[in-house]
Protein backbone atom coordinates (compact mmCIF):
# COMPACT_ATOMS: atom_id res chain seq x y z
CA UNK A 1 0.00 0.00 0.00
CA UNK A 2 1.88 3.29 -1.36
CA UNK A 3 1.21 6.44 0.49
CA UNK A 4 0.13 8.03 -2.95
CA UNK A 5 -3.24 5.49 -2.73
CA UNK A 6 -6.62 7.59 -0.89
CA UNK A 7 -7.71 6.83 2.17
CA UNK A 8 -9.17 2.89 3.12
CA UNK A 9 -12.21 4.52 4.27
CA UNK A 10 -14.07 1.91 6.90
CA UNK A 11 -17.11 1.83 8.27
CA UNK A 12 -17.99 -0.30 12.09
CA UNK A 13 -21.29 -1.39 12.57
CA UNK A 14 -22.12 -2.91 16.44
CA UNK A 15 -24.77 -4.90 16.84
CA UNK A 16 -24.97 -3.90 20.45
CA UNK A 17 -26.94 -6.92 22.43
CA UNK A 18 -24.25 -9.05 21.08
CA UNK A 19 -21.21 -7.00 21.74
CA UNK A 20 -22.28 -6.53 25.65
CA UNK A 21 -22.77 -10.48 25.57
CA UNK A 22 -19.66 -11.02 24.33
CA UNK A 23 -17.62 -8.11 26.46
CA UNK A 24 -20.00 -9.87 29.67
CA UNK A 25 -17.95 -13.29 28.91
CA UNK A 26 -14.68 -11.70 28.60
CA UNK A 27 -15.41 -9.74 31.95
CA UNK A 28 -16.88 -12.78 33.93
CA UNK A 29 -16.02 -15.82 32.68
CA UNK A 30 -12.70 -15.66 30.38
CA UNK A 31 -9.86 -15.68 32.36
CA UNK A 32 -8.97 -12.21 30.90
CA UNK A 33 -11.64 -11.28 33.56
CA UNK A 34 -11.83 -7.71 31.25
CA UNK A 35 -14.30 -6.25 29.01
CA UNK A 36 -13.30 -5.31 25.28
CA UNK A 37 -12.01 -1.48 24.72
CA UNK A 38 -14.09 -0.01 22.06
CA UNK A 39 -10.56 2.33 21.64
CA UNK A 40 -8.97 -1.26 21.30
CA UNK A 41 -11.49 -3.12 18.93
CA UNK A 42 -10.55 -0.08 16.69
CA UNK A 43 -7.23 -0.08 16.76
CA UNK A 44 -7.36 -4.11 16.31
CA UNK A 45 -9.68 -3.25 13.37
CA UNK A 46 -7.32 -0.22 11.42
CA UNK A 47 -4.51 -2.65 12.21
CA UNK A 48 -6.27 -6.03 10.72
CA UNK A 49 -7.71 -4.06 7.75
CA UNK A 50 -4.35 -2.99 6.61
CA UNK A 51 -2.88 -5.94 7.20
CA UNK A 52 -5.37 -7.78 4.91
CA UNK A 53 -5.46 -4.81 2.14
CA UNK A 54 -1.91 -5.69 1.76
CA UNK A 55 -0.23 -2.38 3.34
CA UNK A 56 0.93 -4.00 6.59
CA UNK A 57 2.03 -2.22 9.73
CA UNK A 58 3.09 0.99 7.13
CA UNK A 59 -0.53 0.82 5.84
CA UNK A 60 -1.89 1.51 9.65
CA UNK A 61 -2.50 5.35 8.60
CA UNK A 62 -3.73 5.06 5.68
CA UNK A 63 -6.76 3.07 6.89
CA UNK A 64 -9.39 4.90 8.72
CA UNK A 65 -12.80 4.61 10.46
CA UNK A 66 -14.85 7.09 8.97
CA UNK A 67 -18.34 6.09 10.41
CA UNK A 68 -19.55 4.10 13.67
CA UNK A 69 -22.50 3.18 14.69
CA UNK A 70 -23.78 1.23 17.71
CA UNK A 71 -27.73 -0.40 17.46
CA UNK A 72 -29.31 -1.79 20.57
CA UNK A 73 -32.69 -1.75 22.04
CA UNK A 74 -32.69 -0.16 26.13
CA UNK A 75 -35.42 0.55 28.82
CA UNK A 76 -37.19 3.60 28.91
CA UNK A 77 -36.08 6.57 31.09
CA UNK A 78 -38.63 6.00 33.63
CA UNK A 79 -38.20 2.02 34.08
CA UNK A 80 -34.29 2.70 33.76
CA UNK A 81 -34.92 5.19 37.14
CA UNK A 82 -36.82 2.41 38.97
CA UNK A 83 -33.11 0.29 38.60
CA UNK A 84 -30.68 1.87 41.08
CA UNK A 85 -27.64 2.77 38.84
CA UNK A 86 -29.15 1.72 35.65
CA UNK A 87 -29.36 5.58 34.32
CA UNK A 88 -25.51 6.07 35.32
CA UNK A 89 -23.76 3.24 33.81
CA UNK A 90 -25.98 3.86 30.81
CA UNK A 91 -24.48 7.37 30.50
CA UNK A 92 -21.00 6.51 31.31
CA UNK A 93 -21.08 4.10 28.19
CA UNK A 94 -22.16 6.33 25.93
CA UNK A 95 -19.71 8.78 26.75
CA UNK A 96 -16.92 6.45 26.12
CA UNK A 97 -18.75 5.08 22.21
CA UNK A 98 -18.77 9.23 22.31
CA UNK A 99 -15.63 9.41 22.41
CA UNK A 100 -14.72 7.00 20.00
CA UNK A 101 -17.08 8.84 17.57
CA UNK A 102 -19.63 6.06 17.79
CA UNK A 103 -23.28 7.06 16.90
CA UNK A 104 -26.00 5.12 18.84
CA UNK A 105 -29.16 4.05 17.92
CA UNK A 106 -31.70 3.01 20.36
CA UNK A 107 -35.10 1.22 20.06
CA UNK A 108 -37.46 0.91 23.13
CA UNK A 109 -37.56 -2.99 24.56
CA UNK A 110 -40.77 -4.52 24.23
CA UNK A 111 -42.51 -6.92 26.52
CA UNK A 112 -43.06 -10.59 25.44
CA UNK A 113 -44.31 -12.84 27.64
CA UNK A 114 -43.49 -10.77 30.64
CA UNK A 115 -39.71 -10.54 29.63
CA UNK A 116 -38.30 -7.18 28.09
CA UNK A 117 -36.74 -8.17 24.58
CA UNK A 118 -35.52 -6.41 21.45
CA UNK A 119 -37.93 -5.98 18.81
CA UNK A 120 -36.76 -4.74 15.22
CA UNK A 121 -32.97 -3.34 16.09
CA UNK A 122 -31.18 -6.10 13.69
CA UNK A 123 -33.61 -4.88 10.45
CA UNK A 124 -32.67 -1.17 11.59
CA UNK A 125 -29.17 -1.85 11.89
CA UNK A 126 -29.03 -3.08 8.43
CA UNK A 127 -31.43 -0.51 6.79
CA UNK A 128 -28.72 2.04 8.26
CA UNK A 129 -25.75 0.34 6.98
CA UNK A 130 -27.18 -0.03 3.26
CA UNK A 131 -27.95 3.32 2.90
CA UNK A 132 -25.05 4.77 4.46
CA UNK A 133 -22.63 2.38 2.43
CA UNK A 134 -24.74 3.52 -0.72
CA UNK A 135 -23.97 7.54 -0.15
CA UNK A 136 -20.65 6.95 1.46
CA UNK A 137 -19.11 4.54 -0.71
CA UNK A 138 -16.99 2.73 2.40
CA UNK A 139 -14.18 0.63 1.04
CA UNK A 140 -14.53 -1.86 4.09
CA UNK A 141 -17.63 -2.44 6.18
CA UNK A 142 -16.73 -4.43 9.59
CA UNK A 143 -19.92 -6.28 11.04
CA UNK A 144 -19.18 -6.80 14.84
CA UNK A 145 -22.31 -9.66 14.78
CA UNK A 146 -23.04 -12.84 14.74
CA UNK A 147 -26.64 -13.79 13.59
CA UNK A 148 -27.18 -15.50 10.54
CA UNK A 149 -30.31 -12.26 9.75
CA UNK A 150 -27.33 -10.18 9.07
CA UNK A 151 -26.11 -12.35 5.49
CA UNK A 152 -28.94 -9.84 3.23
CA UNK A 153 -27.27 -7.44 4.22
CA UNK A 154 -23.87 -8.72 3.55
CA UNK A 155 -24.76 -9.82 0.38
CA UNK A 156 -25.80 -5.94 -0.57
CA UNK A 157 -22.91 -4.63 0.65
CA UNK A 158 -21.03 -7.09 -1.23
CA UNK A 159 -23.22 -5.60 -4.08
CA UNK A 160 -21.84 -2.34 -3.88
CA UNK A 161 -18.29 -3.17 -4.34
CA UNK A 162 -17.78 -2.66 -0.47
CA UNK A 163 -15.29 -5.28 1.82
CA UNK A 164 -17.57 -7.15 4.14
CA UNK A 165 -15.30 -8.14 7.56
CA UNK A 166 -17.23 -10.08 10.20
CA UNK A 167 -16.08 -9.78 13.73
CA UNK A 168 -17.19 -13.43 15.47
CA UNK A 169 -17.25 -15.01 18.70
CA UNK A 170 -17.44 -18.45 19.54
CA UNK A 171 -17.69 -19.74 22.68
CA UNK A 172 -19.37 -21.78 25.43
CA UNK A 173 -19.55 -22.27 29.40
CA UNK A 174 -21.65 -23.79 32.30
CA UNK A 175 -23.96 -21.04 33.43
CA UNK A 176 -25.15 -20.35 36.79
CA UNK A 177 -27.76 -23.09 36.93
CA UNK A 178 -25.00 -25.60 35.18
CA UNK A 179 -26.37 -25.21 31.65
CA UNK A 180 -24.64 -25.62 28.79
CA UNK A 181 -24.31 -22.05 27.28
CA UNK A 182 -22.82 -21.42 23.75
CA UNK A 183 -22.56 -18.60 21.12
CA UNK A 184 -21.59 -18.88 17.73
CA UNK A 185 -21.39 -16.71 14.71
CA UNK A 186 -23.23 -17.63 11.57
CA UNK A 187 -21.05 -19.53 8.66
CA UNK A 188 -23.92 -18.14 6.21
CA UNK A 189 -22.65 -14.92 7.58
CA UNK A 190 -18.69 -15.20 7.30
CA UNK A 191 -19.07 -17.11 4.14
CA UNK A 192 -20.57 -13.86 2.76
CA UNK A 193 -17.33 -11.68 4.25
CA UNK A 194 -14.37 -11.29 2.43
CA UNK A 195 -12.69 -10.82 5.28
CA UNK A 196 -13.72 -13.02 8.21
CA UNK A 197 -12.43 -13.15 11.32
CA UNK A 198 -12.28 -15.62 14.41
CA UNK A 199 -11.72 -13.24 17.42
CA UNK A 200 -11.95 -15.88 20.13
CA UNK A 201 -9.14 -17.83 18.12
CA UNK A 202 -6.95 -14.57 18.02
CA UNK A 203 -7.41 -14.64 21.66
CA UNK A 204 -6.72 -17.43 22.80
CA UNK A 205 -4.05 -18.22 20.61
CA UNK A 206 -2.32 -15.09 19.66
CA UNK A 207 0.25 -15.35 16.71
CA UNK A 208 3.89 -14.24 16.94
CA UNK A 209 4.24 -10.10 17.20
CA UNK A 210 0.63 -9.56 18.22
CA UNK A 211 0.13 -10.13 21.83
CA UNK A 212 0.05 -6.67 22.30
CA UNK A 213 -2.39 -5.96 19.85
CA UNK A 214 -4.84 -8.42 21.28
CA UNK A 215 -4.06 -7.00 24.82
CA UNK A 216 -4.96 -3.57 23.63
CA UNK A 217 -8.61 -5.45 23.17
CA UNK A 218 -9.13 -5.23 27.13
CA UNK A 219 -9.60 -2.66 29.12
CA UNK A 220 -6.81 -2.44 31.49
CA UNK A 221 -7.99 -3.78 35.11
CA UNK A 222 -7.64 -1.61 38.67
CA UNK A 223 -7.27 -4.05 40.96
CA UNK A 224 -9.14 -3.62 44.46
CA UNK A 225 -6.82 -4.37 47.92
CA UNK A 226 -8.35 -6.27 50.72
CA UNK A 227 -10.16 -3.79 52.62
CA UNK A 228 -9.97 -0.91 49.51
CA UNK A 229 -13.38 1.51 49.41
CA UNK A 230 -15.57 1.32 46.59
CA UNK A 231 -15.44 4.06 44.22
CA UNK A 232 -16.74 7.36 45.27
CA UNK A 233 -19.99 9.21 44.42
CA UNK A 234 -21.63 5.41 44.14
CA UNK A 235 -25.03 5.06 46.11
CA UNK A 236 -24.44 3.82 49.38
CA UNK A 237 -26.16 1.21 51.63
CA UNK A 238 -28.27 2.20 54.71
CA UNK A 239 -25.95 1.81 57.95
CA UNK A 240 -25.10 -1.66 59.56
CA UNK A 241 -28.41 -2.69 61.57
CA UNK A 242 -30.76 -0.43 59.29
CA UNK A 243 -33.12 -1.72 57.07
CA UNK A 244 -34.93 -0.20 54.70
CA UNK A 245 -37.77 -1.25 52.11
CA UNK A 246 -36.27 -4.73 53.20
CA UNK A 247 -32.64 -4.15 52.26
CA UNK A 248 -30.38 -6.60 54.34
CA UNK A 249 -26.59 -7.21 54.78
CA UNK A 250 -24.22 -9.25 55.19
CA UNK A 251 -20.64 -11.03 54.05
CA UNK A 252 -19.67 -12.76 50.90
CA UNK A 253 -19.54 -16.81 51.34
CA UNK A 254 -17.70 -17.90 48.29
CA UNK A 255 -17.19 -16.36 44.61
CA UNK A 256 -17.15 -18.54 41.32
CA UNK A 257 -16.99 -17.20 37.59
CA UNK A 258 -20.34 -14.71 37.48
CA UNK A 259 -21.88 -15.60 40.69
CA UNK A 260 -21.35 -16.55 44.22
CA UNK A 261 -23.07 -16.56 47.47
CA UNK A 262 -23.81 -14.15 50.63
CA UNK A 263 -23.73 -15.88 53.62
CA UNK A 264 -27.55 -15.67 55.38
CA UNK A 265 -29.19 -18.16 57.69
CA UNK A 266 -30.43 -20.90 57.42
CA UNK A 267 -29.72 -20.99 53.60
CA UNK A 268 -26.43 -18.83 51.65
CA UNK A 269 -28.12 -16.72 48.76
CA UNK A 270 -27.11 -16.96 45.48
CA UNK A 271 -26.41 -13.85 43.36
CA UNK A 272 -25.77 -13.61 39.85
CA UNK A 273 -22.86 -10.17 38.77
CA UNK A 274 -25.70 -8.66 36.78
CA UNK A 275 -27.27 -7.55 40.30
CA UNK A 276 -24.18 -5.69 41.52
CA UNK A 277 -25.02 -2.05 41.83
CA UNK A 278 -22.44 -0.27 42.94
CA UNK A 279 -19.29 -2.43 42.13
CA UNK A 280 -17.89 -4.69 39.77
CA UNK A 281 -17.77 -8.03 40.05
CA UNK A 282 -14.30 -9.21 39.82
CA UNK A 283 -13.38 -6.32 42.37
CA UNK A 284 -15.42 -8.48 44.90
CA UNK A 285 -13.12 -10.41 47.75
CA UNK A 286 -14.96 -13.29 50.11
CA UNK A 287 -16.19 -11.75 53.14
CA UNK A 288 -16.88 -8.52 51.68
CA UNK A 289 -19.67 -7.44 53.33
CA UNK A 290 -22.91 -6.35 50.82
CA UNK A 291 -26.27 -4.94 51.56
CA UNK A 292 -28.92 -6.50 49.19
CA UNK A 293 -33.10 -7.49 48.74
CA UNK A 294 -34.11 -10.93 48.45
CA UNK A 295 -35.57 -11.51 45.06
CA UNK A 296 -36.71 -14.99 43.59
CA UNK A 297 -35.48 -16.69 41.39
CA UNK A 298 -38.36 -17.31 38.06
CA UNK A 299 -37.15 -20.94 36.84
CA UNK A 300 -36.51 -22.51 40.47
CA UNK A 301 -38.71 -20.45 42.52
CA UNK A 302 -35.81 -20.00 45.41
CA UNK A 303 -34.65 -17.54 46.98
CA UNK A 304 -31.91 -14.96 45.76
CA UNK A 305 -29.83 -11.79 46.72
CA UNK A 306 -30.68 -8.88 44.52
CA UNK A 307 -30.17 -4.92 44.23
CA UNK A 308 -26.83 -5.64 45.92
CA UNK A 309 -24.56 -2.83 46.97
CA UNK A 310 -20.78 -3.35 48.11
CA UNK A 311 -20.57 -1.59 51.63
CA UNK A 312 -17.76 0.81 51.94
Amino acid sequence: MSNNLPLIKIAVFYDGNYFYHVSNYYNYVHERKSRISIKGLHHFIRHKVAELEGGGAAGYRLCQIVDAHYFRGRLSASEASNKANQLYYERVFEDILMSEGVTTHYLPLRTFSGRKAEKGVDVYMALEAFELAFYKRFDVVVLIASDGDYVPLARKLNSLGARVMVLGWDFEFIDDFGNNRATRTSQDLLEEAAYPIDMHELIDRPQAGEAALIDSLFVPRQEREPGAKPEAGKKKPPPAGRKENGIKRSTILSLKEGYGFIQFPPNNLFFHYSELENADFNDLLVGDTVSFRIGKNEETGQDIAIDINLVE
